[in-house]
């Protein structure tokens, strides 16, 4: 399936869940397509959307694990470029190279999400506040609570979906 007609790219949202840390740990991302005059606002409802439940991880690579599959998701419909708005100041700093990536969980997490960055034509990080990232937390927290109660391990939504 293609992108949406005229999409260039994608607003993304990602955030991780973890209770307990290490613990029950999800991802969570909301797409929006660049050209919404809205896309930018932080209750804008989404044009594509990830809810996935990881099992037991810690909320550094949950974080991370987010922004890989919301990632993936952008280039599987075509984005040539993203914005990416997360909460977590040290992915932010870590994908600009400001600071190194020590964990050894998150060195192949950080090095796929380089990965997939180089075939956008641009992207951007920006650090933003918790609150403005609350429609991908609630779908990390919702992954876990779906698992605890029988349901489907990943929900992934697309455009037209």
């Amino acid at each position: 399936m293609g992108p949406p007609a005229g999409t260039r790219g994608f607003v993304i949202r990602a955030d991780g869940a973890a209770r307990g840390n290490p613990g029950p740990a999800s991802a969570g991302a909301v797409l929006l397509d660049l050209a919404r005059p809205d896309a930018h606002h932080p209750s804008a409802a989404p044009d594509a959307s990830i809810s996935e439940f990881l099992g037991v991880r810690t909320n550094n690579v949950a974080e991370y694990t987010a922004l890989v599959r919301a990632l993936a998701l952008a280039a599987e419909l075509g984005a040539r470029e993203v914005e990416l708005l997360l909460d977590s100041q040290l992915i932010v700093e870590q994908l600009h190279g400001r600071y190194r990536v020590r964990d050894a969980k998150l060195q192949p997490l950080w090095a796929e999400a380089r990965r997939l960055l180089g075939g956008f034509e641009r992207w951007a990080a920006v650090h933003v506040r918790r609150a403005e990232n609350h429609a991908a937390d609630a779908l990390a927290n919702e992954a876990i609570d779906r698992v605890a109660a029988g349901g489907p391990a990943v929900v992934v939504r697309r455009p037209g979906g």
